[in-house]
């Protein structure tokens, strides 16, 4: 991968992460440690699968999964470059 592809993903992954700790350690953790379980992946990882992570935050978040994503939007309105990723990254989580 591309170093700025790569350092992207890096920069979009920490806003992902920032929002989800802002919600609860407990519940960032628990997050990693379905996706290890479940997809033997991280945070980074998912992001090329977002899919994984839509199914983990939806089943700890519930309620909050909407909420979640806008903030993790908001918090990536910061990144530039980025438009065609996460244009899909946020079609497939709010699809």
């Amino acid at each position: 991968m591309p170093t700025v592809e790569r350092d992207n993903k890096v920069a979009f992954m920490t806003c992902v992460e920032l929002v989800l700790m802002r919600h609860g350690n407990i519940d960032y953790n628990l997050a990693l440690a379905k996706l290890q379980a479940f997809h033997n992946c991280g945070i980074l990882e998912s992001l090329d699968h977002p899919e994984y992570l839509q199914d983990i935050l939806k089943e700890i978040y519930k309620n909050k999964y909407h909420i979640i994503v806008n903030e993790i939007r908001i918090e990536s309105e910061k990144l530039v470059d980025m438009d065609e990723f996460k244009d899909y990254f946020f079609k497939i989580m709010l699809g």
